[in-house]
C-alpha cells in the first residue's frame, strides 16, 4: 500500500520538471492549472520504463496485445464492463484519437456537437477537422451540471453529425448518469449522429460515484458511439503519449478502420506498454490518487468557506479540477489573468472553456495541500484590493 507521506513529490523536484505545467511560466508563478497531478508515478511502471532504457529498447511501436488484454481486464474491474479486446486500438492521444475518428467518419463543415463548460481543446480538434463546433451547454441544477437533453435533440435534429461528449466532464467533474447517457444514444440512432466519447478521467471518479462508460450503457449506444481514453490523466504519463480507442460493434468497427495505421505507428513504445502496465498492475496506486485528490478537495472546500465565501464551486464527482465562479470578486474580465499578473498564480480562465464563463476559473487540486491553500489567500488578497 501506498503513504501520503511519500505520494506528492516536494516542491523543489516539482520545480525542476520538464513539462509545460512547469516551464510555461516564469519561475515565481505557482502553476494550478495544467491538468497533471504532482504525484510520484507507481513504481511498477517506473521499473518498467527503466527496463526499456536500460536495454536501449526504444524503438518504434509494433504489436501491443498486452494492451487490449490488460484495458479489458481493468474494465470490467473498475465498472463491469466487458470489452472486446479485439475492438481496442492503439491511439497517440486522446486528441488524435478523436482527431483522426472525426476526419475518418466525417466530412469538413460537419457540425460537432459540444457541452460547454468544456476542455477547452474540444475547440482546437474541431478546427482541426475543418468542422464546426455546435455548443450544446450544461445546465447548472441541484449543485452540479447537467446535460440539457433537449438541447441535445434539437441539435441533432438541425443535422449535426457528430456528439463529442466529454465523460466525465471536464472542468466541472460531472459523472453522466446511465439514464442520460441512454436517452442521447436513442437520439443519436434516431438522427444519424456518431457519438465520441472522452472517458480519460474516468478513473479518478470518486469512490461517492460510479462512472458509466459509454459503450455499456445499452446496444444503440454501442451502435452508435465509440470511446477514446488513455492512462495518461489518471497514472500521471501524459507525456508517454498513447492511448486507447474502443468500439463493440461490428458496424461501428468497419467504419474505424478508416481511421490511418499511422494513429497506431506514431504512439509512443514506452506510453504503450506504461499504459498496459498501469491497467495491468497499478489499481493500488490509482487508488491512493483518488484518496488524496478526495483529502485535497476537502482542504479546497476548507479554504473556500474560510476565506472566499461569496465563491461558488462545484463539488467534481471525479477527477482533480475545481470550477468556480469569481464574479463576485471584481477581478476584471478576465479574473484568471489578474490572478496571474497580480497574484503569480496560474488557473485556467473560464472563457477557454466556452463563451460566457469569462468570470470562471479552473484549478487543479492535484498537488500539496499548501499550494492549495496559498491559491485561495492570493484570490481573497486580489478580490480586497
Amino acid at each position: 500500500m501506498f503513504t501520503y507521506s511519500d505520494f506528492i513529490s516536494p516542491y523543489p523536484e516539482l520545480r525542476s520538471r520538464h513539462s509545460s505545467k512547469w516551464r510555461r511560466f516564469e519561475p515565481d508563478v505557482l502553476p494550478m492549472h495544467v491538468a497533471e497531478m504532482d504525484y510520484v508515478i507507481a513504481p511498477n511502471i517506473q521499473r518498467v520504463l527503466i527496463d526499456f532504457v536500460q536495454r536501449s529498447d526504444l524503438g518504434y511501436l509494433g504489436p501491443i496485445p498486452e494492451v487490449p488484454a490488460a484495458f479489458s481486464e481493468f474494465a470490467m474491474s473498475r465498472w463491469g464492463w466487458k470489452v472486446d479486446p479485439a475492438q481496442v486500438r492503439i491511439a497517440t492521444d486522446v486528441a488524435v484519437g478523436c482527431v483522426e475518428i472525426m476526419r475518418a467518419l466525417g466530412r469538413p463543415a460537419d457540425r460537432v456537437v459540444i457541452n460547454s463548460p468544456v476542455y477547452s481543446s474540444f475547440y482546437d480538434w474541431i478546427k482541426e477537422v475543418q468542422m464546426e463546433a455546435q455548443d450544446v451547454p450544461l445546465i447548472p441544477r441541484d449543485g452540479t451540471w447537467k446535460l440539457d437533453i433537449d438541447g441535445l435533440r434539437a441539435a441533432f435534429e438541425s443535422g449535426a453529425k457528430f456528439l463529442l461528449l466529454c465523460s466525465p466532464q471536464n472542468p466541472v467533474g460531472r459523472v453522466h448518469t446511465a439514464q442520460e447517457l441512454g436517452e442521447i444514444a436513442l437520439l443519436a440512432k434516431r438522427f444519424g449522429v456518431t457519438v465520441i466519447s472522452d472517458e480519460i478521467h474516468a478513473p479518478l471518479t470518486f469512490k461517492s460515484h460510479q462512472f458509466v462508460p459509454w459503450l455499456s450503457v445499452s446496444e444503440t449506444a454501442r451502435e452508435v458511439g465509440v470511446a477514446v481514453t488513455a492512462a495518461s490523466k489518471s497514472f500521471n504519463l501524459a507525456g508517454l503519449k498513447a492511448a486507447v480507442f474502443v468500439s463493440q460493434n461490428e458496424s461501428m468497427q468497419r467504419r474505424l478502420q478508416a481511421v490511418p495505421a499511422a494513429t497506431h505507428w506514431r504512439s509512443s513504445l514506452l506510453g504503450g506498454f506504461a499504459m498496459a502496465e498501469a491497467f495491468a498492475n497499478s489499481e493500488d496506486w490509482l487508488n491512493t490518487a483518488i484518496e488524496q485528490n478526495a483529502s485535497n478537495f476537502e482542504v479546497f472546500e476548507s479554504a473556500m468557506r474560510e476565506l472566499l465565501p461569496s465563491v461558488p464551486y462545484w463539488v467534481p464527482q471525479a477527477g482533480y479540477l475545481a470550477w468556480m465562479d469569481l464574479s463576485s470578486l471584481n477581478l476584471g474580465p478576465n479574473p484568471a489573468a489578474t490572478i496571474l499578473e497580480r497574484g503569480r498564480v496560474a488557473l485556467v480562465p473560464g472563457v477557454d472553456h466556452g463563451k460566457g464563463y469569462e468570470q470562471f476559473a479552473r484549478i487543479n487540486f492535484a498537488t500539496h495541500p499548501e499550494h492549495i491553500y496559498k491559491t485561495i489567500e492570493v484570490i481573497r488578497s486580489l478580490g480586497k484590493s
